[in-house]
């Protein structure tokens, strides 16, 4: 039982020397490891952006913030043992427009709409193996490929099913433009229903197929918010292999002729991409025992005199001589010769003594100064101090006692020595003592501390 009392004071005083709480010892049973090849599961992406046409029909000004709504949804995971490409898996879906007006070729009033859908594949790249993956930004680029499909239809009627008639002068009437309906026709304002289907114009190209595929390229930036969390801001280039989604082609025989170039389109998006299911950075794993760094020197008796090193003060004890509870060989006589070296061990005291503790004459020491002998600025103190003198010195220089702690000082020299403190600790396990946890804390640190 006395064994396992010291131990725990060893416990106490080492590491419990910061004063450990309930919680602080079980968060030492915890320990956070990182996990060096975690399993990564496909990433879901949610997004929202706009589109942007370019073919032959086009809207009078462009801009990647003004263009026609739409959204996007992915599912990505890496395809390489080194993390640096992705494999995305996409669906778009959204409208594209084209509205243009003439005032000069009365046949380039044309405007028309249609719903997309794109499904592909498209290889990221995020450049993480030219600097640290750790940080916030990444940018990234991607090539793919998609199938496109697409439904244009054109607002070519107005209210009650009147065809718009576009004249020179900038307005929309009922009837065409001619002299003698200048005063019959009515104004009108277009409805933006896109309600008539393009194929209906036979401009030569016959029931065409309204799917084409098309290589979507695609740069931006990705910022991780949190683990699990990334914020996508990106721009992607639609190049179709079709002319036709505004039903404007160069093979045209009828209507309007287009030019040679495939119909694109631009889609500017931002999205939030979700890891649920990959493994955690860190793995958080509970320890049967804490991890406290003892300072083992500290527990080593090299003299054997049964006093620790770490509060040892008269290392080097020789085998079998009897010590304070510091480590200090005895001396009864207190004439600053151990018993063990001391040829007198019952000197008055304040008397002055040579090595060997034998009792010097004052005529010997006389003759020792008569003899030019010099005497140590210590032993000069020692001759004269007196006893007042000396309990007034010793009360001088030790550390005042704390007042819960007075009465653990069993033989009043004003200092509690290991002893003491052992006695307390005894008490404390025996809960035969009124002080709490935290004052062992307390009288441990003080313990040091005189």
């Amino acid at each position: 039982m006395k064994g396992v009392k010291i131990f725990l004071f060893v416990i106490l005083s080492c590491g419990f020397a910061g004063a450990y709480g309930q919680g602080d010892i079980e968060d030492l049973l915890i320990q956070e490891v990182d996990v060096i090849n975690p399993v990564y599961k496909p990433v879901i992406g949610f997004g929202g952006g706009l589109f942007n046409y370019f073919g032959e029909i086009k809207d009078p000004g462009f801009s990647p913030m003004i263009g026609t709504p739409g959204f996007n949804v992915n599912v990505s995971t890496f395809i390489d043992n080194k993390h640096n490409f992705r494999g995305d898996f996409y669906l778009m879906a959204g409208k594209l427009s084209g509205n243009e007006r003439s005032y000069t070729d009365l046949t380039r009033n044309f405007n028309f709409q249609s719903n997309i859908y794109a499904f592909g594949i498209n290889i990221n790249y995020d450049f993480d193996n030219f600097y640290k993956k750790d940080r916030t930004c990444h940018p990234f680029i991607s090539l793919g490929i998609e199938t496109v499909t697409f439904n244009s239809k054109t607002d070519s009627l107005g209210a009650n099913g009147v065809k718009y008639n576009y004249w020179s002068d900038g307005t929309i009437r009922n009837l065409p433009e001619s002299p003698e309906n200048y005063g019959t026709s009515q104004l009108m304002q277009r409805d933006y229903v896109y309600e008539t289907n393009l194929r209906n114009y036979d401009w030569g190209q016959g029931a065409y197929p309204q799917y084409t595929f098309a290589i979507p390229i695609e740069v931006g930036l990705d910022f991780w918010i949190t683990y699990r969390v990334m914020l996508r801001v990106s721009t992607s280039y639609h190049y179709t292999f079709t002319d036709l989604i505004d039903h404007v082609s160069h093979k045209n025989t009828s209507g309007i002729i287009g030019d040679k170039m495939n119909d694109s389109f631009l889609y500017t998006s931002v999205s939030l991409n979700f890891d649920l299911f990959s493994d955690s950075k860190t793995l958080t794993m509970e320890k049967l025992f804490a991890d406290v760094d003892f300072d083992y020197t500290l527990y080593g008796d090299e003299d054997n005199d049964g006093v620790f090193d770490g509060w040892d003060q008269c290392t080097g004890t020789p085998f079998g001589v009897k010590v304070d509870s510091v480590g200090c060989p005895l001396d009864d006589d207190l004439d600053g010769v151990p018993n063990y070296k001391d040829d007198q061990p019952n000197t008055p005291y304040g008397a002055f003594v040579n090595d060997r503790g034998v009792q010097i004459s004052d005529d010997q020491l006389i003759s020792m100064l008569d003899n030019s002998m010099a005497v140590k600025r210590d032993e000069v103190e020692l001759y004269l101090r007196t006893p007042a003198s000396y309990n007034t010195y010793q009360a001088g220089t030790a550390k005042a006692i704390p007042a819960k702690f007075k009465k653990l000082d069993k033989d009043n020299d004003g200092y509690i020595s290991f002893d003491e403190m052992l006695d307390a600790i005894d008490k404390f396990f025996d809960f035969d003592s009124n002080l709490t946890t935290q004052d062992i804390y307390e009288l441990n640190n003080f313990f040091f501390s005189q």
